[in-house]
């Protein structure tokens, strides 16, 4: 894998295929290596880039290696690799934290930003409500107790339910078990302390926001905010949970495809 020195980092990525590109932004505790189903299924006729966050996969923050992370970091980051490959305006593919950050490089970026692809993510992950508040400090307290591998323990059924995904409960749990406790809690943070609910009605670019049926609670009503755009579609996937391209990848990848097809070479 790549790596590019910058912001203070050594920013690791993956590239295949030719074509447009398409880049591929992970969620909290993930990194570049699970997208390898969707770079397999689209490298045939896009560039796929994948990105690793810095603390997380093999991404590390020189100066602080455990955070705190932020938002705009990861921006300037992925931007940084985006100019560093050369890329002109891309199909930007963002998962949960990935899609924060996707965000973040359509408002400071937007000559870089082709279409956008929000999958079960929001503009503003600020927490708000004692529910939700109970539910991050839950997650924070297992983290520091018991390690990003407990809380992949505790997620896991959650997000892969039933015998016929107990290969992925499995290896979701070993990948998200390599990441340290105090980078975890960073990226985690990083996440609820940014919003651009502000500034949303600024992103032009075609976007479609992806929704899970079974997605978190906590992170809203999407619909609301996609109204505010100025150019976004909204689809809800049935069964689907919050790891929903790794869940159901041909169904994510069936979505993502006719999405993609609408605005290639436009």
């Amino acid at each position: 894998m790549p790596v590019l020195r910058a912001n203070h980092a050594d920013l690791h990525y993956e590239v295949a295929g030719t074509g447009e590109p398409l880049v591929l932004l992970h969620g909290l505790g993930s990194s570049a290596l699970d997208w390898e189903l969707t770079i397999a299924h689209f490298a045939s006729k896009y560039r796929t880039i994948a990105i690793d966050f810095r603390g997380s996969g093999e991404s590390l923050d020189l100066k602080r290696p455990s955070g705190p992370f932020t938002i705009p970091q990861y921006t300037a980051d992925t931007i940084a690799i985006l100019a560093a490959l050369g890329t002109g305006p891309a199909h930007v593919v963002g998962l949960s934290l990935g899609g924060v950050v996707a965000f973040g490089v359509a408002l400071e970026a937007p000559h870089l930003v082709k279409t956008l692809t929000i999958v079960n993510s929001s503009p503003g992950m600020k927490v708000r409500g004692a529910k939700a508040q109970a539910t991050i400090l839950l997650r924070k307290l297992i983290t520091w107790t018991r390690g990003p591998a407990g809380m992949a323990q505790m997620l896991a059924p959650r997000l892969f339910p039933g015998d016929a995904l107990a290969g992925r409960r499995a290896l979701f749990i070993e990948r998200m078990g390599r990441n340290k406790r105090g980078a975890y809690i960073g990226s985690s943070m990083a996440a609820i302390s940014w919003s651009a609910l502000d500034r949303i009605g600024e992103i032009a670019a075609p976007t479609l926001v992806l929704s899970a049926e079974h997605d978190y609670e906590f992170l809203g009503n999407k619909q609301s905010w996609a109204r505010r755009m100025q150019n976004a579609e909204y689809l809800e996937v049935p069964g689907a949970h919050h790891a929903m391209p790794y869940e159901m990848p041909d169904v994510f990848h069936a979505h993502l495809e006719h999405w993609l097809e609408q605005h290639r070479g436009a």
